[in-house]
């Protein structure tokens, strides 16, 4: 049985604009001490998905439409906010995308890890701050006694990061939700933040839901891969069976753009032609479609399906929300 089931869930968020549904519809699974990669544009439902999952939509506007997440025998979208935040940061915990925005800055390191412990286990502030000392060690902070004492600027982006983990981690949460951990980072320390993040889940057995826009990162750090467009699934493989045969139309787009630096350097780099749809404006059928070079007229319909390319996938199941997909791959792929 997975550790974390997420099933047909969508949000909508109400806007001067008109409504938008962020997240249309989406579903997976998580199981323990698997990583899984949520990749896709700005924009297409990533971080709306993570903090759906952990009851942090601001409301209003945001609307939990439908859908149900799964989580020891209980649904995270029913329970009452008291039981919801005594899972936030302890069996549940996530790693936000800026650090600087995301610590508060008129407090000190230690008094925000600190609270964590406090709150979830009851330990007095000495206690505490013994705890936290050892998680900033934990996570390769160096005099870790004096940098509790400190405040956010007076941290490197690498260190705050690692505060932000550490954190996190303070409780040994079964679940991490890293939304774009290194995404402000240069390419050094973020090789060093992920490397940490490999190295903890391998100590300490955590599922790791992963939110990038980085190709690299999930093909190096990921067991499985759901790649979102314009708030949908539109495909879900293994990490190996997706980056040696990707599917719909739009990852192979992204693994296109991705730059290869021992093929041929000659001509521009691929690129998606035009820009993710307006949300509140999708167009009819596949919200690919206007972007798609392999549209057809069924594509323009309605939204496709998700469907089973289980015959196609030799690492696990795969499904694809294409009509196109099966005969591509009958006929040696869409490529």
């Amino acid at each position: 049985m997975a550790l974390l089931e997420v099933r047909n869930l969508s949000v909508r968020f109400d806007t001067h604009h008109g409504s938008l549904r962020a997240v249309d519809d989406v579903s997976f699974t998580l199981d323990e001490g698997e990583t899984l990669g949520l990749v896709g544009e700005s924009g297409s439902g990533k971080s709306v998905c993570n903090l759906a999952l952990m009851g942090l939509v601001p409301r209003p506007p945001g609307v939990i439409e439908s859908g149900e997440v799964w989580f020891e025998g209980r649904d995270l979208l029913q329970l009452p906010e008291s039981e919801l935040r005594a899972l936030r940061g302890n069996s549940l915990a996530m790693i936000f995308q800026d650090p600087m925005t995301s610590l508060n800055p008129l407090l000190s390191v230690e008094r925000q890890l600190s609270e964590v412990l406090e709150v979830h286990r009851g330990l007095s502030r000495r206690q505490a701050r013994k705890q936290c000392a050892a998680a900033l060690d934990d996570v390769g902070i160096p005099e870790p006694e004096r940098r509790l004492d400190e405040f956010p600027h007076e941290l490197s982006g690498g260190m705050r990061q690692r505060v932000m983990i550490a954190m996190a981690l303070l409780c040994d949460p079964q679940i991490l939700l890293a939304d774009e951990p290194t995404t402000a980072l240069d390419v050094t320390i973020q090789a060093q933040i992920l490397e940490l993040l490999s190295d903890l889940q391998e100590r300490r057995g955590t599922a790791i839901v992963l939110v990038t826009h980085d190709l690299g990162v999930v093909a190096g750090m990921s067991d499985r891969v759901a790649v979102m467009y314009a708030g949908r699934l539109v495909e879900s493989a293994s990490t190996l069976d997706l980056f040696a045969r990707p599917a719909h139309p739009y990852t192979q787009g992204l693994l296109a753009s991705v730059p290869d630096l021992g093929g041929n350097r000659e001509g521009d780099l691929f690129s998606i032609p035009g820009s993710p749809p307006d949300l509140v404006e999708l167009p009819a059928g596949c919200a690919f479609a206007p972007r798609c070079g392999q549209v057809e007229e069924a594509c323009r319909s309605g939204p496709p399906d998700s469907l089973d390319l289980n015959d196609t996938a030799a690492h696990g199941p795969r499904r694809v929300a294409c009509p196109r997909a099966h005969a591509g791959f009958e006929t040696g792929g869409l490529l």
